[in-house]
């Protein structure tokens, strides 16, 4: 898949002291970041897996959406918006505002853009962003989210000056990762993330840690600002 061949194979450059490249793990892609090895991503045609019966008990999408506290006329990016999943659950909360849904697989957007037109939703944009790259204009979105997406970045320093980028002052990133703290959680290692992990990553591009939410069986909800001024 795209986002996991490595930049040599692409002969393109690292940043400087960024990134380590090692030898890759099972479900990694042998590129760390800040001591994480990136994980391997999920194409598009792991649609079937997004949309399943279950994932509403599993992940209570309604309950993270509610936690969002969200005004009706924010602007909201769902980066790594799938399927829309999330995208059409934060729709109806921003009447007056909008949802970026943002993908860089042209079949999730898609789907995306064929729902919205059965469904006559006006407040929804897909944008096709890029590996290091969310496409985003900058000082427009009041919230970003991003639902078990983080941890698949290959280019998760550029991804995130893109997203801080984008965000008005005040505004909020709102990462929703699997548990990497509890060992019971039935999900591969690399595809968790810790919160003290989230934390040093999301303190790397600027940010400050808000609040974490741990009301969701198997996952926490990391909350985190860009400063004011």
């Amino acid at each position: 898949m795209l986002l996991a061949c490595s930049p040599a194979a692409r002969g393109e450059q690292e940043p400087q002291g960024v990134y380590r490249l090692g030898k890759a793990s099972r479900d990694g892609i042998g590129k760390f970041y800040l001591g994480r090895e990136i994980s391997h991503v999920m194409g598009h045609q792991g649609f079937g897996w997004l949309e399943r019966e279950s994932r509403v008990s599993e992940e209570q999408p309604d309950r993270v959406v509610e936690a969002l506290g969200l005004a009706s006329d924010d602007v909201v990016a769902d980066i790594g918006a799938g399927s829309g999943f999330f995208t059409f659950r934060i729709a109806p909360h921003v009447p007056e505002g909008k949802v970026l849904a943002v993908d860089i697989q042209p079949e999730m957007l898609a789907i995306i853009e064929q729902r919205t037109a059965q469904e006559g939703i006006t407040n929804i944009k897909p944008i096709l962003g890029s590996i290091d790259d969310p496409s985003l204009p900058t000082a427009t979105v009041d919230l970003v989210l991003m639902v078990d997406a983080y941890h698949e970045f290959s280019h998760p320093f550029e991804m995130m000056q893109g997203i801080v980028s984008a965000l008005v002052p005040g505004g909020r990133v709102v990462l929703v990762e699997y548990r990497a703290e509890d060992r019971s959680v039935p999900i591969k290692p690399l595809h968790k993330l810790s919160e003290k992990q989230a934390k040093k990553e999301m303190h790397a591009a600027g940010l400050r840690h808000h609040e974490t939410l741990d009301i969701l069986p198997t996952q926490h909800i990391l909350v985190f600002t860009k400063p004011a001024s």
